[in-house]
């Protein structure tokens, strides 16, 4: 499946903040018997799960970021590196992590690379992951079809007042439902 085919989701799931530091923490206490010493988040929307699993491991972390966006507009077929992953993963036990494994893509990106600078474990883990995903991550809190509505997600900031974002309203119409005001 190609990445962003909305119409192609199975219903909606909105996550609440609160759904969301759950699936982190399930997340944390997996990674927690790997001994995981570093987090690689994946900006944007992936730095939220890995701080709070990196805090929650008391461990090291750094951002990362590779995207098909530019100025919020999907203008790439494939992830294009914006930040890279640091030297100080060599020899370390990593989690790579992400919001949301959809193609899978993003996650085996950042992790070939992690491993091309000598981390000694490489993991990949996700709050959500399509069944689509291939690869699939290593770990993730839930496997869903839905389009995800994650809190950080859902509304913009435009002309003085807070919209559903236009990407989710074209989703949720794309499924041939309504969006809600």
């Amino acid at each position: 499946m190609k990445p962003y085919d909305y119409a192609q989701r199975k219903g909606v799931t909105e996550l609440s903040w609160e759904d969301c530091a759950k699936l982190a923490h399930q997340l944390a206490f997996e990674l927690a018997a790997q001994e995981i010493s570093t987090v690689i988040g994946i900006a944007r929307a992936g730095l939220i799960p890995a701080t709070t699993v990196a805090l929650a491991l008391r461990c090291a972390f750094f951002p990362v970021r590779l995207t098909r966006r530019v100025d919020d507009k999907i203008v790439h077929d494939h992830p294009v590196w914006l930040t890279d992953v640091p030297a100080p993963v060599a020899g370390q036990r990593v989690v790579v992590i992400d919001e949301i494994a959809d193609s899978g893509e993003t996650l085996a990106l950042v992790a070939a690379r992690v491993r091309e600078r000598g981390a000694s474990q490489v993991v990949t883990a996700c709050l959500v992951s399509h069944t689509w995903a291939d690869p699939q991550p290593d770990l993730c809190g839930l496997v869903s079809d839905a389009l995800i509505i994650f809190p950080w997600d859902k509304c913009v900031f435009v002309d003085g007042h807070w919209d559903l974002h236009p990407e989710l309203a074209a989703a949720i119409r794309a499924q041939g439902k309504t969006p809600p005001d």
